[in-house]
């Protein structure tokens, strides 16, 4: 049953990955849209610093601890997400890991599974909680939105791991996009790249190159992100962006290698 005590206008987003970087920004960006907005994560502490930085949104704002990496904790998410708020509105489908660097016989089996288990399955496992969910509701459709990365389309070195799920988002991408169509649900993608964080500090001093110099590159501001994330949150259901990219002008994409 949802909350009574729910703005009635408000739509529901559910962010992954809420508690930092990018997440964090998005999360906080739909609450200053007016958004109702679920913020999960594995760290309770950072989505409680999350939250309560929306500030006079915060009563907007519910920190649920979740590792996407588990089925049956999806599950409960959702769970908790259904009774509360009786339907959902719109998924980032953010949270994800890097990998160690290192070259593919050097990187371990713990390793990969982590990557994929994270990047990948739990992709899906949020993915699929949100589309029963949208499928069910009345009236149905609702929006996901995937963070795919510029290593969905042209890998860094020694990063095979991470390029493996990153692509494989892409095809979870459009899969999804073709089944939502009979339910009104719009799933689309943003590939991101080089934005401003504490997680791309490195990149000013150097970043391997494919030639195997280390070269600084250019960073975008985190505002570069949420105003493309918003655009795609703002389209109408009956419109999709299927995939969006936006990365700073300076960056070496175009050409890499």
């Amino acid at each position: 049953m949802a909350d009574p005590n729910m703005s009635q206008d408000g739509k529901i987003a559910l962010v992954t990955g809420a508690g930092s970087g990018i997440g964090r920004a998005c999360a906080l960006t739909l609450l200053a849209a007016g958004w109702n907005v679920v913020m999960t994560g594995r760290r309770a502490d950072a989505l409680e610093s999350a939250r309560m930085a929306a500030g006079v949104a915060s009563d907007r704002a519910t920190a649920i601890v979740c590792d996407i990496s588990r089925e049956e904790s999806v599950a409960a998410l959702f769970v908790q997400i259904r009774d509360r708020f009786g339907r959902l509105d719109l998924l980032f489908n953010n949270a994800g890991v890097g990998a160690k660097p290192a070259l593919p016989d050097e990187l371990s089996a713990a390793e990969w599974r982590r990557t994929v288990d994270i990047n990948l399955s739990g992709a899906f496992f949020c993915l699929a909680g949100a589309f029963k969910l949208m499928r069910e509701q009345n009236p149905p459709g609702g929006r996901i939105i995937n963070n795919g990365s510029i290593s969905a389309h042209v890998p860094r070195a020694k990063s095979i791991a991470y390029t493996a799920t990153k692509h494989a988002i892409t095809g979870l991408t459009r899969a999804a996009a073709l089944d939502g169509r009979a339910f009104g649900i719009a799933v689309g993608q943003i590939d991101i790249g080089n934005v401003a964080s504490d997680l791309t500090a490195g990149m000013v001093q150097g970043v391997p190159q494919a030639d195997g110099a280390l070269r600084p590159e250019p960073r975008m501001e985190m505002s570069a992100v949420t105003e493309t994330f918003m655009a795609m949150v703002n389209l109408p259901l009956s419109a999709n962006v299927l995939f969006m990219t936006v990365m700073a002008t300076k960056m070496p994409f175009v050409g890499r290698g």
